[in-house]
């Protein structure tokens, strides 16, 4: 766990890879090998989507690679029982709490089924509008503590997102009463292309939990173990009744915000590759290599196996019926007005009755 006391924006370059700690020494293999695969799972799906995107069978898509380590950190420290409420990048944390890799697929293709996850998958659908999720986890939070809920809620967002009133005025509820929740915060860098420093004047972002009596938190994100063990604290802290955590997990992605942002309009390629250099899954990697428990054969086995289970998640996507045209407009009116009538008529016209294409 790195210090409040670290300058941000020493912070914000490439650490040096972190040597094992006592947390490290005392996770099973067992428990370090599923993480690791989830790693290469989240990875391989994500450049997956990216392809897809690229070749017109996904919409606009949010990329996560180089973050791997605080999601699939993070996912491994909760309770199924938990509930999540994402960003439009938390693929990562969602496959390992449970959500289908399809059900995701089907989200970024434009399909209703895409926000629905199976029954006892405590996810809430993707929140595109930026921080508006945080408030929702801190209200289920406060439901959870009325009703004497063994359960934690974590809302997600990004270093831009602390400079929207939505995560104000939810840290303050937060502190306030106490509620049993965790502000998750992966900062990595930029808010599409805004620098950090445009963002805030405080030296890191952590410290801003303190004017609501909240306990912040700063880690290295890219550091797995070091995520996990501060999820768990901060959830085992809200379990007690001892209230909310904020976490910023600085962490690098290392594509553009969207498929329809251009990283390199605002990002030095030298900078990119500083981080790869410090990639997460290759840290795990090593670990696993040190202990003897993993070698280069059965990596290569393990990213072939993921091929396989990705691909099958995309071919579920695929099969899954086409969606009417016309559904567009069933759900934002009771009663739909007369220019949204006509807008319908007229698709229904150009695609047929029910407007499947």
């Amino acid at each position: 766990m790195l210090s409040l006391q670290t300058k941000g924006e020493d912070l914000m370059q490439p650490t040096e890879q972190q040597q094992p700690t006592a947390t490290h020494e005392t996770l099973s293999n067992e428990l370090l090998l599923d993480m690791y695969r989830s790693m290469i799972l989240v990875r391989h799906f994500d450049r997956r989507a990216v392809h897809l995107q690229r070749t017109g069978r996904l919409g606009t898509y949010a990329p996560l690679e180089g973050q791997e380590a605080a999601q699939v950190g993070c996912g491994y420290a909760l309770d199924k029982r938990d509930w999540l409420f994402p960003t439009y990048r938390e693929h990562g944390v969602s496959i390992v709490h449970g959500l289908p890799m399809s059900t995701i697929f089907l989200y970024w293709n434009g399909r209703p089924e895409g926000c629905v996850p199976p029954e006892g998958v405590n996810i809430f659908p993707v929140s595109v509008p930026i921080a508006t999720q945080v408030p929702h986890a801190v209200g289920a939070a406060w439901a959870s503590k009325l009703k004497g809920e063994d359960v934690v809620s974590v809302g997600f967002l990004g270093d831009g997102a602390t400079s929207e009133g939505d995560f104000h005025e939810a840290m303050n509820f937060a502190g306030v009463f106490k509620l049993p929740v965790i502000i998750f915060c992966q900062n990595n860098g930029f808010a599409i292309s805004v620098p950090l420093s445009k963002q805030t004047a405080v030296e890191t972002l952590a410290e801003k939990a303190a004017g609501y009596g909240v306990e912040g938190v700063r880690v290295d994100g890219n550091d797995l173990l070091a995520v996990y063990e501060t999820v768990k604290k901060a959830a085992d802290k809200a379990r007690r009744g001892e209230g909310p955590t904020f976490i910023e997990a600085v962490t690098y992605r290392y594509g553009s915000h969207t498929t329809a942002d251009d990283h390199t309009r605002y990002r030095e390629a030298s900078e990119v590759e500083e981080w790869k250099a410090k990639d997460p899954i290759d840290r795990v990697k090593k670990i696993l290599i040190e202990r003897g428990v993993w070698s280069e054969e059965q990596d290569l086995a393990e990213w072939a196996k993921v091929d396989g289970d990705v691909q099958a998640a995309i071919d579920e996507m695929q099969a899954t019926p086409s969606v009417a045209h016309d559904r567009l407009f069933d759900y934002a009116y009771a009663e739909l007005p007369q220019d949204l009538i006509e807008q319908r008529d007229e698709v229904r016209r150009l695609y047929g009755n029910g407007g499947a294409k």
